[in-house]
């Protein structure tokens, strides 16, 4: 038995045909639909990059303890477990973030990995002279009003003279590496391939031949990588970013395409599981919003594509409305080898909700550390807000005490406690230390209640006592379920003793 995961960044369920997008050219995508589940009510855990990691290896919510960073010594690693139980586990991948502070632990727990280099702003290419930047670009970035990623965009414009040509642009890299290992060991038995590509992910940045496919008649100022922040652009300057993420998916769409191909060639579909997923979406202008961090967790955010085809069942081009999460891709995996599931992962393993549309949950929590938490029961979405514009109490827990590109620094830890063990830690104490308030919009003072049925793009809030009684209840629950901090219940105003 075999598994092979194909994971986009910041994949938007909206671009997708599948998904009901007409104009994105990614028919390879349209091709996976044919051959596998496509789960139509899937949604992110905890956003964004490596707490969405952290789920994929542990099973279990990140958001609610701590926010950016590695693995924890306590944490039960899924590809770390199939290693101990005979099953080899490589990862492919230009994810950058892995080798940075935050997340250098969990490349390590696969048998053996390999990573591409150059994404976004990889300290990658060393020029000590700046490069070549249009002056639009220049004035955009010392004019901006939040800091982002300190000298990242300066270090994507050196990057950027390194991909000249297709073959070096990082995602196709990172296939490539992908076909090296499927065609040496797709006969061998027993192993998880996990391909993870950065792309679709900001900046968009993709070669003329994606873009052509796209008739964009914007002839303003470079724009290609838009700040987290509040909308500010022209129709125009909107209309020809969505063309180039779209022209990004086309991109990603022929990749995956190859992967489609070599299983088809080899017959893989009798014993191999395919799984295609991301982390979270994107706001490309929609509610005023460029990006995410900076604002309620809207659906455009954390209401994710999934695709899975399962030899056992061997179900294909059907869709599941039953909730499922990321916190539930551990537990699958896990459970397609027969492994047994750690006590502490609280995914669920999906067999039977591919299978047959089994339910497996009530309801779905999500959110970012520190920011709204919200609930899904897949009708309607309750984002509850911090109480106080302070956002306090609010604290991290952890033994790995790293942001995403450096260490916490001893101002930080100055403050610092040992916490009790949590239900998870395996008896560990962990580090509290005072966590600052996120930037952006996790303070709103109001809470939004949402009804999909009849507003499926959460445009008009409702206001319904008794449905957010219910909703508070379930969220209640679950962060009760999940062991959250008293400080978490405090900072939402939530009575839950």
């Amino acid at each position: 038995m075999k598994v092979i995961m194909v994971m986009f960044d910041t994949l938007n369920r909206r671009f997708l045909p599948p998904y009901g997008n007409s104009w994105v050219q990614a028919p390879n995508f349209e091709r996976l639909g044919t051959k596998s589940v496509i789960f139509n009510n899937c949604y992110a855990g905890s956003i964004p990059c490596m707490p969405a990691r952290r789920e994929i290896h542990s099973g279990r919510y990140n958001f609610l303890h701590r926010s950016w960073g590695p693995l924890e010594p306590f944490d039960d690693s899924m590809p770390q477990i199939l290693r101990e139980n005979g099953v080899y586990s490589h990862l492919v991948s230009d994810h950058y973030h892995y080798w940075e502070d935050g997340g250098a632990t969990y490349h390590n727990r696969y048998y053996s990995w390999e990573l591409s280099r150059g994404q976004e702003g990889d300290f990658w290419k060393g020029e000590i002279n700046d490069p070549t930047i249009p002056e639009h670009v220049k004035i955009a970035r010392e004019t901006q009003t939040i800091e982002r990623m300190g000298d990242t965009w300066r270090q994507d414009w050196v990057n950027r003279k390194y991909m000249n040509t297709e073959e070096k642009f990082p995602q196709a890299k990172t296939f490539r590496k992908a076909m090296e290992f499927l065609k040496t060991n797709y006969e061998a038995d027993n192993w998880f391939l996990h391909i993870e590509t950065f792309d679709p992910h900001e900046p968009f940045y993709v070669l003329e031949k994606y873009r052509e496919l796209y008739s964009d008649e914007y002839d303003g100022p470079h724009f290609d990588w838009p700040d987290y922040s509040i909308d500010d652009t022209s129709p125009e300057q909107k209309e020809h970013i969505r063309f180039q993420y779209a022209a990004l998916i086309s991109m990603c769409d022929h990749y995956l395409g190859k992967i489609l191909d070599f299983i088809d060639e080899k017959d893989m579909w009798k014993d191999t599981m395919l799984i295609v997923n991301t982390d979270h979406g994107f706001l490309l202008g929609e509610k005023g919003f460029w990006g995410k961090i900076l604002m309620p967790d809207y659906n455009e955010l954390v209401h994710i594509p999934l695709f899975i085809w399962d030899p056992r069942s061997k179900k294909k081009n059907e869709r599941r409305n039953s909730l499922v999460q990321t916190i539930d891709l551990a537990p699958t995996i896990l459970d397609f080898f027969n492994i047994e599931i750690p006590t502490h992962i609280q995914g669920i393993p999906l067999k039977e909700t591919i299978a047959s549309d089994q339910k497996i949950r009530e309801a779905a929590l999500f959110g970012q550390h520190g920011s709204f938490v919200n609930i899904t029961d897949g009708r309607y979405v309750y984002m509850r807000a911090p109480g106080r514009k302070r956002n306090r109490p609010l604290f991290n827990y952890t033994l790995m005490p790293t942001h995403m590109r450096n260490m916490f620094t001893p101002n930080e830890l100055k403050g610092m406690k040992l916490q009790e063990p949590f239900s998870f830690t395996k008896q560990c104490k962990t580090l509290k230390i005072k966590a600052y308030n996120p930037a952006g919009s996790s303070y709103g003072g109001k809470n939004y209640l949402f009804d999909l049925k009849t507003d499926p793009h959460q445009e008009t809030p409702i206001d319904n006592e008794e449905i957010e009684t219910k909703m508070i209840k379930l969220m209640i629950q679950l962060m009760k379920d999940n062991d959250a901090p008293d400080e978490q219940y405090q900072r939402l105003g939530l009575e839950y003793k």
